[in-house]
């Protein structure tokens, strides 16, 4: 017998384009967190979780979602939760964290953009462009117990938390499409298909 699930988040919970928290700079999180923060945070992640999961997705509405960033709930702090699937059935994910206080610290002069463009659980249209990113990025941010780590991300990882960080600055992916010419990108940039 299968439990149900109770006090999940669903798409009425993720605030979209035009409210006014999507724009602004989230304050940074203090540790230790607190027992709203930790629960902030380990919801974000079964959002993502249950919104990969076609059974649950499709029980609740759910937009699959690789990221949620805690400004798309309406809180302004510098948390986001990824969840980048591994393509292989059945293996691990590729990266898989709850970011507090993310930080780039470097990033490649390649650029990359998703063949098909991004999309946005807070955007409920379709915004077609290439985004383009860097295709490498070192990576600073702290879990939930405090513990700082440093990861290098490429490609896809890498075009995920760039966006997620974004959120985090106020800004949304369609602010980096060519206004003029959206399937344009920067010269030598990578188009991942």
């Amino acid at each position: 017998m299968k439990l149900e699930v109770l006090d999940v988040l669903t798409m009425k919970d993720i605030i979209r384009e035009g409210n006014p928290t999507l724009r602004a700079r989230a304050k940074a999180v203090e540790f230790p967190l607190s027992d709203e923060d930790k629960k902030l945070a380990h919801d974000m992640m079964e959002f993502l979780e249950n919104s990969q999961d076609e059974e649950i997705a499709e029980k609740y509405g759910l937009r699959a979602g690789v990221g949620l960033a805690a400004p798309q709930l309406d809180v302004s702090k510098r948390m986001t939760a990824v969840l980048v699937p591994n393509p292989e059935e059945g293996q691990a994910p590729i990266f898989k964290n709850v970011l507090v206080n993310p930080t780039i610290i470097s990033e490649s002069v390649q650029m990359v953009a998703l063949g098909e463009g991004e999309g946005c659980l807070s955007v409920d249209r379709d915004i077609p462009g290439y985004v383009p990113r860097h295709d490498k990025i070192k990576l600073r941010w702290y879990d939930l117990d405090g513990n700082m780590h440093i990861e290098r991300l490429r490609e896809y990882p890498a075009i995920v938390v760039q966006h997620e960080i974004d959120h985090l600055n106020g800004i949304l992916f369609f602010d980096h499409i060519n206004k003029e010419n959206p399937l344009s990108a920067p010269e030598g940039t990578i188009i991942l298909e």
